[in-house]
């Protein structure tokens, strides 16, 4: 009994001391997870280093995380258990920090308390904003790191090198800090630079690596073939780095590598090798890079690939590779703009896993594969910009997940009922333009269950009434309806549409009338294209957010409001041609530091031109021609240092030559025709004034004296600078800040239309004036002329032969003034003469026969008695002119020849008719024996010139 109850007691004490063991443990383990008192103190001063903003951070699941952070009465509280804390668990020091997505704003340098963490071996601050603090170098203190995101946290400069000092990382993420304009979301300004030397040594010494990530760095360098050692690599992300140079074909082959994204380096060349089934590539895009070769038809054993973006490269197969259509597993497809033609292969049908499928802008024909309604996971559809024909495929209902469709610019055609798109309630994105649909969008659909739309594209689409279903519209953003034959007025209740959300209305190009509402209602809108209709009375004021505002082309009357001068951003205003008039606002010379564009010709402005425009001007273009302004030229148009073309023709200015706007050296095109202006025109005072200048165009005024040398260097200034696409269309300037413009010259009474100005391309126009004197020899200097009209002067002596030297004329006016002397036989050499006078002077002689000059009508030489020889009537004596070879320093009597490019697209829009004539001649060869194919090409275009009048 008594050993039964010791034994009893026993068990007892056993199991109590067993207990007080266990809580013991337990309460030393909870001892060692309370972090060291220092490390408290340092996480809590770098919490308060910055301040809670929703703004820093854009991820759908940020949330404030050093909220939590918070001492205890007693100081003593444990910060292992706080929010994105990690601590170890033998030692309690912290060895892990996820602040990601926190709202943290604020700057971010070496002496934060962060830095006293030395034991930190995963830190992540990601998606905050650090307001473009560079990387402290003081990251160096934390030699036990492996991970390391700072990624999309503004932090700019340069990568310290002290980032290869951390050779125990593995994972290494520094994507997108970059800095997204507004209009310009394409193209991010990229804050961080990595210096090519820190790059290689990064990678020399970072060889543990298994993730690196270094998108949007600016690293400028040649790709490193040391990348090839990193054999531990499964993820390496080098998009647009302006990286150069070969890509390492290597880098495909090393063993672990499952994603590899090099998008967006232009300069970086390679070519895809020949795949085998060992690879373990997820993702794979080489997009917008300069990869040539092939698509390898092993590509397809890529079992394990999921994404591949091979758009804008260089490849050079024809047709879609068929292979692709092995790629089952394949969610993600951009074959973009890689020069694919012929009709989409059947065996692309396999890809049903696809929820984004790019292929626009290649050569694709045929119908719309009706099977594409099988992708019923597809979110993303682009084949616009290709040859496609037929209708939208009925099977596209089935696309319930459908959240983006581009069909524009195709050949596309049939019925659209917008009922169509009643499954896809996840359509946000709809872009149709450029086809040859026939809408119905009429008020009976109007309560249709259509999508609501953000981006709706129906430009070009023969719509003849507006749809009427918009008025359900409640979070567009972008509404394009331009181009098309809409009439009548614009309905009331569109000026209710999604007021809060729209950024961008495109209406231009239709035939819509009636009056505008004074004030435009949309609080955010960035851009209003109203041109090509015929709006008439007051021109509306938009919202002070308007950064593009066209309303060319209509009929609006009355003055400019000053309220207009309330939008400080905008960019591009264009005005022109309207039946507006009064005086100019004042604020216009001061309108807005970001303004590139101000037209305002073709209306009935009078009074004088405002001032000052401010040295802080991004001006590119002025035109205020066809006016009834008057008076002097604002001398601060000096402080446009950007400004490229200034137009004031047909005005009643009143001044003397701008000799000052000689400063402006972006200056390409000063067009000051039918004015006042008068004077001798001094000489350019120094070597570097309008050095830009190409096109001068002084004719209808009053100027007196020798004509001055003002283009002392065109014949050696080959600037890249006339590089715009130049068409007098606008086309998203608010999100790329690229101006398009096209130039017209009058020659002859022919308005001569230049889609595009070349670098090698010069005109001047100083006609009708009162220049007196000889044609100056160095006008024979400027071989990059195309055109050279000095008629209708008072310019005595001969013609000089050093004209013969502008051998890329095309045309040629010294008509109207009292030259003397023969025709230079020099002259006809100029064998790209599309327009030739020398009318109404005194010259004598033969004309050169056997050339070129003799394909001109006689009206070319009329006004000179004592010409003779063909075209004109009046032979020279008995014997013909001598015929003029065309002759080289390559010619010789073994027939060697000279290639000639005529490489200027000439563009003759007849006023009104819409009349355009091409002529290209291209590496035309011309031999001692071929004169008479000179005569055929004179007379051709002689032909035209003809047609065009």
């Amino acid at each position: 009994m008594g050993i039964h109850l010791s034994i009893r007691m026993l068990s007892k004490l056993l199991i109590l001391l067993l207990c007080h063991l266990v809580v013991a443990n337990f309460v030393d383990s909870l001892q060692q997870l309370s972090c060291h008192a220092e490390e408290r103190s340092a996480l809590l001063q770098f919490k308060e280093s910055f301040i809670i903003d929703k703004s820093a951070s854009r991820s759908k699941g940020a949330y404030p995380k050093v909220s939590s952070w918070k001492p205890t009465a007693g100081g003593n509280s444990s910060c292992c258990s706080w929010d994105g804390v990690e601590c170890d668990k033998m030692t309690g020091h912290v060895i892990g920090l996820d602040l990601s997505s926190s709202y943290l704003y604020g700057s971010f340098d070496s002496n934060s308390s962060l830095f006293s963490l030395v034991h930190l071996q995963r830190l992540s601050l990601s998606d905050n904003d650090f307001i473009y603090s560079q990387i402290p170098s003081s990251i160096r203190n934390f030699p036990s790191l492996t991970h390391l995101d700072l990624s999309a946290s503004f932090f700019s400069g340069q990568v310290p090198s002290e980032v290869s000092h951390l050779s125990k990382l593995t994972y290494l993420n520094l994507r997108c800090n970059i800095l997204e304009i507004e209009t310009s979301p394409d193209n991010p300004q990229r804050l961080l630079k990595l210096q090519p030397s820190d790059m290689s040594s990064l990678v020399q010494n970072l060889t543990s690596l298994e993730t690196l990530d270094l998108s949007f760095i600016n690293i400028s360098s040649i790709i490193l073939v040391s990348l090839t050692n990193l054999s531990f690599l499964t993820q390496l992300a080098l998009k647009k780095c302006d990286l150069f140079g070969e890509f390492p074909v290597k880098i495909f082959s090393l063993p672990n590598l499952e994603v590899l994204n090099v998008r967006y380096n232009q300069d970086l060349i390679g070519y895809l090798p020949e795949f085998n089934r060992s690879s373990h590539v997820v993702s794979l895009k080489v997009g917008f890079t300069s990869f040539f070769g092939t698509i390898p038809s092993s590509i397809e054993k890529l079992n394990a690939l999921q994404k591949l973006d091979v758009a804008q490269c260089n490849f050079s197969n024809s047709l879609v590779p068929s292979a692709l259509g092995n790629l089952r597993q394949l969610t993600y497809l951009d074959i973009s703009a890689s020069r694919f033609g012929g009709p989409i292969p059947d065996s692309l049908a396999n890809l049903t896993q696809l929820t984004v499928f790019r292929a626009g802008t290649n050569s694709l024909t045929g119908p719309i594969p009706s099977w594409l309604g099988n992708f019923t996971k597809l979110v993303y559809l682009q084949f616009s910009f290709n040859h496609l024909n037929g209708s939208i495929p009925a099977s596209f209902s089935n696309l319930i997940n459908l959240k983006i469709l581009c069909l524009q610019s195709n050949n596309l055609s049939g019925v659209v009922e917008f009922q169509m798109f009643q499954k896809q309630q996840n359509l946000y994105q709809l872009q149709l333009s450029s086809n040859n649909f026939e809408f119905v969008t009429g008020s009976n659909i109007m309560n249709a269950a259509i999508p609501q739309f953000t981006v709706l594209a129906l430009r070009l689409c023969n719509l003849k009434e507006f749809p009427y279903f918009l008025q359900n519209q409640k979070k567009l953003k972008r509404l394009d309806l331009a181009d098309n034959k809409i009439s009548g007025e614009v309905p009331n209740w569109m000026w209710n549409l999604s007021k809060e959300t729209l950024v961008l209305l495109d209406i231009s190009g239709n035939l819509f009338s009636g009056e505008l509402p004074a004030v435009i209602p949309w609080v955010n809108l960035l851009s209003l294209r109203l041109s090509n209709n015929i709006f008439h009375g007051r021109l509306p004021i938009p919202p002070p957010s308007l950064l593009e505002y066209g309303a060319n082309n209509n009929k609006f009357t009355g003055e400019i409001s000053p309220l207009l001068c309330n939008m400080n951003s905008l960019l591009y205003l264009d005005l022109s041609t309207n039946n507006l008039n009064g005086t100019l606002p004042p604020c216009l010379g001061n309108f807005s530091e970001g303004l590139l564009l101000l037209l305002l010709g073709s209306n009935s402005f009078y009074g004088m031109m405002p001032q000052p425009f401010n040295n802080r001007s991004s001006l590119r273009m002025i035109d205020v021609s066809q006016n009834q302004l008057q008076g002097q030229l604002p001398r601060s148009l000096a402080n446009c240092v950007m400004l490229e073309y200034l137009v004031l023709s047909n005005n009643q200015f009143s001044d003397d030559f701008p000799i000052w706007l000689g400063t402006l050296q972006e200056l390409k095109l000063l067009a000051m025709r039918h004015n006042g202006f008068n004077g001798v025109i001094g000489q350019s005072r120094t070597n570097v004034d309008f050095i830009k200048l190409r096109i001068l165009d002084l004719s209808y005024n009053n100027f007196r004296g020798e004509i001055p040398p003002l283009f002392p260097d065109i014949a050696v200034n080959m600037s890249t600078y006339m590089q715009a696409q130049v068409q007098y269309v606008i086309t998203d300037i608010y999100l790329t800040r690229n101006v398009s413009y096209s130039i017209t010259l009058a020659i002859k009474g022919l308005d001569l239309h230049y889609s595009k100005i070349l670098e090698g391309f010069a005109a001047i126009d100083i006609s009708s004036n009162k220049f007196e004197g000889k044609i100056p020899e160095f006008i024979g200097n400027l071989t990059e002329l195309r055109s050279l009209n000095i008629s209708n002067n008072i310019l005595t002596g001969s013609i000089p032969s050093s004209l013969g030297k502008l051998t890329n004329l095309e045309s040629l006016d010294l008509s109207q003034n009292k030259l003397s002397g023969q025709i230079p036989q020099q002259l006809t050499q100029l064998s790209f003469l599309g327009t030739f006078s020398v009318s109404h002077n005194n010259l004598i002689g033969p004309i050169p026969q056997g050339t070129q000059l003799t394909s001109f009508n006689s009206t070319s030489y009329e006004g000179n008695p004592g010409l003779c020889g063909d075209p004109l009537p009046n032979k020279c004596g008995n014997q013909e002119a001598p015929q003029q070879p065309f002759s080289t320093e390559e010619d010789s009597d073994s027939g060697s020849s000279r290639t000639l490019e005529y490489d200027l697209i000439f563009g003759l829009a007849g006023v009104g008719s819409g009349l355009v004539v091409g002529v290209v001649l291209a590496n035309v060869v011309i031999t001692r024996r071929q004169e008479w194919f000179l005569k055929i090409v004179g007379m051709v275009r002689l032909m035209i010139w003809k047609k065009v009048e």
